[in-house]
């Protein structure tokens, strides 16, 4: 499906130095970001504790983050989540590792308490019939009209440990997702293919590292699945615009290597705008109306889409032309090869 049809080559490659370049300055910022700044890890790396609450009307998020915010316990992430009325809290560990758990129950309790005081109720014990008929006591939250305002449905502690445990995980997952890329790419076309391929997916992770290190976004879980998924659309961008490589050496024979890059790009050109364009609306969707949950995952999308094309186009084609590919490198040459625009080529008498 094309929405247009670009009829002269675009001259591409004829600014590849220059973007390159520019390319190696963005890519030395971030590293530079990431070695001063470092990421600004989220509780599921730090370790810390979650809390989930239901309230008995629509949850008034800053007025719980205000409250929970006057603890002075650090940095803390309120945010909806499931239904209206329900909303996540993310309390920081305090201290050493050393009695962590028995300090996050202790903050959490605080937190309840504050929660509680803010809705003009008084802390006390309730016991609780779970779904599956087990009676159990839980901090409660109770009006002098003897309404419940909110009610605390789970604690869950993360210790440092396991936030260690867990970013030691995702980096495993990067590292692995990488060296299949690579392999993958060295199979299917040629090596100075794989190459390029793998730095332009460097290229596009590390620059989004760069811009949650500047600016000190949360780096999370979801961020980190945002990262990995980035990964696969840019190497699927570059895989298209490798196989019209491949494609326009075997039927341009007098095109040199960057006039068949040109033309390459140039034939994807609609298939980019449509990919893209199309994905760039759902991401903006989720960006704008996905609420807190869902923005660091957003941004990263964004970030990596708008330089998933980039790198495919100027990194990745770049690198392979700098790299010397040439027709032999995609072209078996050991027998006659069929002429495309000859239809007798290949019959035998």
């Amino acid at each position: 499906m094309e929405f247009f049809r670009i009829r002269r080559d675009i001259p591409f490659m004829r600014y590849a130095l220059v973007l390159n370049v520019v390319s190696f300055v963005t890519f030395a910022l971030a590293v530079f970001f990431l070695a001063t700044r470092g990421l600004h890890l989220s509780i599921e790396f730090t370790g810390g504790t979650l809390m989930e609450v239901e309230y008995a009307q629509t949850a008034d998020i800053e007025r719980t983050r205000g409250a929970i915010e006057k603890l002075n316990v650090g940095e803390v992430q309120v945010q909806k989540f499931g239904t209206s009325r329900d909303v996540l809290i993310r309390l920081p560990v305090r201290g050493g590792a050393e009695g962590a758990g028995a300090r996050g129950d202790a903050l959490a309790s605080q937190a309840f308490g504050a929660l509680c005081s803010a809705e003009q109720g008084t802390v006390g014990t309730k016991q609780y019939t779970t779904p599956q008929g087990e009676q159990v006591s839980r901090p409660s939250c109770t009006r002098a009209d003897g309404s419940e305002p909110l009610r605390l449905m789970r604690t869950e502690f993360v210790g440092p440990s396991v936030g260690a445990e867990l970013a030691r995980d995702g980096a495993i997952a990067l590292a692995f997702t990488i060296i299949g890329i690579m392999v993958y790419l060295a199979f299917r076309f040629e090596w100075k293919f794989s190459v390029a391929g793998i730095v332009a997916n460097l290229h596009d992770v590390i620059i989004i590292l760069g811009f949650f290190a500047f600016f000190q976004w949360e780096f999370s879980l979801a961020v980190l699945a945002a990262i990995l998924a980035v990964l696969g659309y840019s190497v699927n961008e570059s895989v298209v615009i490798f196989d019209r490589i491949r494609e326009a050496f075997r039927k341009y024979r007098k095109l040199t290597t960057p006039q068949v890059i040109d033309h390459a790009i140039t034939s994807t050109t609609s298939r980019t705008i449509i990919t893209h364009g199309s994905t760039q609306i759902m991401v903006l969707s989720m960006l704008i109306f996905g609420g807190p949950t869902l923005h660091y995952f957003a941004v990263a999308l964004t970030i990596g889409i708008l330089f998933g094309i980039y790198s495919s186009i100027f990194v990745a084609a770049g690198i392979a032309m700098w790299l010397g590919v040439k027709r032999e490198d995609l072209v078996k040459t050991g027998a006659r090869e069929r002429d495309p625009n000859d239809p007798n080529a290949g019959a035998v008498v």
